[in-house]
């Protein structure tokens, strides 16, 4: 045992996971990271990640 923690990071959601709670398509989410729009996200290995708190975040900015 190396004595770490067995998660060292928070959790972090999927594309799919982000786009369901949104309801937008991935293609979606995937063009407003082009464009940099929408939630921040984080590359992790190729793949796009998303905190809980940055969707939070997003929808929250997006009240009207």
């Amino acid at each position: 045992m190396s004595g770490l923690p067995a998660r060292v990071t928070p959790a972090l959601l999927k594309s799919k996971d982000v786009a369901a709670w949104l309801a937008v398509s991935e293609a979606t989410l995937s063009r407003w990271r082009a464009v940099k729009e929408g939630p921040r996200w984080v590359n992790l290995g190729g793949l796009p990640r998303y905190s809980p708190e940055d969707v939070t975040a997003y929808i929250e900015s997006k009240a009207q």
